[in-house]
């Protein structure tokens, strides 16, 4: 099957950029490097390309009662122009996605619009529809991925690329707040939210828009998905299928750590089976820990506690740019999980000494 293309591939590859194919999506992974597109996300600002992000829209009578139905959060708490992290889970309680659901700001074609991970957003458009249909509920559900590009733009110094290429109006956005704007004559949706731990927003326009709305941000630096892995993991945050996957690593919302984005008060499909779960309390957790020996810890490999027995896999790990130090995440049994336990990580048939330690990994 062909790789989908963000609306600007091309512009990228002639800026020098490098791609993987990454959730069907043929996307930029580095233009410079990693370690110059992190320093500058960290250090002043970095726009990304994150058009790979699915975007689905739902709106009608009955939007709210399926938002509410299929995410784990409460959509009804929602004030216009408000966003919430959430997860999609299964009957079972078992995370098929994360997600970030938005109540749009004003009326437009929707009233609410949710992101998918990359190459998830036909299977969440069918899950919608799907139980839409089941249930008799009068919603419109639009999956307008192709038809959108979506940029983030990162780092202490967002803010005033923001409001320069925008409007003031982006500096009063608290986070996770949206409004739409205008760049350079083109109506975007703009979010104060993003995936690196640092201050930044997040911009929708027309995919036939993209030029422009990127180029206004010249001089920003360019980073690419090698940058925003690295961002991400120093925070703790999760990557769809890495960290969870309901075919080869299936888990629920507690386990992955992320129990602040469920409300049991809502009827959502898993709701049962995550309050049995809340009750019983979960026997592994996601957790964090850094490598004290020299070693990067990769997804995949084991860990192991001091007796030599496997107790874990890493899921993510990397050499963190900021820490200059090698961190990772995995699953543990809640007894290995204390931050200051000592484990080992198996690099290449090494047994690495480790120390369990809370996310995120910097302030």
């Amino acid at each position: 099957m062909a790789l989908r293309m963000p609306p600007l591939r091309d512009a990228h590859a002639e800026r020098g950029a490098k791609f993987t194919e990454f959730g069907g999506w043929d996307m930029p992974v580095e233009f410079d490097s990693i370690r110059t597109e992190h320093g500058a996300v960290r250090g002043s600002a970095g726009i990304f390309d994150v058009s790979h992000m699915g975007q689905i829209e739902v709106s009608g009578p009955d939007a709210l009662t399926l938002m509410d139905r299929l995410t784990t959060n409460d959509v009804s708490a929602l004030d216009p122009g408000r966003a919430q992290y959430a997860a999609v889970t299964d009957e079972t309680g078992v995370m098929l996605d994360d997600t970030v659901v938005y109540r749009l700001p004003e009326a437009r074609d929707a009233d609410y619009l949710f992101v998918p991970n990359a190459g998830h957003d036909a299977e969440m458009y069918d899950r919608w529809t799907g139980y839409r249909d089941e249930h008799g509920l009068d919603a419109t559900v639009e999956n307008v991925t192709d038809e959108m590009a979506m940029f983030a733009v990162q780092g202490p110094d967002a803010v005033e690329h923001v409001v320069e290429a925008t409007d003031p109006v982006a500096r009063d956005l608290r986070f996770l707040g949206t409004a739409y704007t205008t760049v350079e004559g083109v109506e975007v949706l703009l979010s104060r939210s993003g995936y690196t731990g640092e201050d930044g927003f997040e911009l929708l326009c027309p995919a036939d828009a993209a030029a422009t709305v990127y180029g206004a941000f010249e001089g920003v630096q360019p980073c690419g998905l090698g940058a925003r892995d690295t961002l991400r993991l120093e925070m703790g945050y999760l990557l769809s299928g890495q960290d969870f996957d309901p075919e080869t690593d299936p888990r629920s919302p507690f386990e992955a750590d992320i129990g602040f984005a469920v409300d049991l008060d809502t009827a959502f499909v898993g709701r049962d089976a995550l309050a049995a779960a809340a009750e019983a309390g979960v026997e592994e957790r996601l957790t964090g820990f850094k490598l004290l020996d020299r070693g990067v810890p990769r997804h995949g490999y084991d860990i192991v506690d001091t007796d030599g027995r496997i107790v874990g896999t890493v899921t993510s790990g990397t050499m963190s740019p900021t820490l200059n130090e090698p961190i990772g995440m995995g699953y543990l049994p809640v007894e290995h999980a204390d931050p200051g336990t000592t484990l080992r990580v198996v690099v290449r048939g090494e047994r690495k000494e480790a120390r369990v330690q809370s996310t995120p990994f910097i302030q």
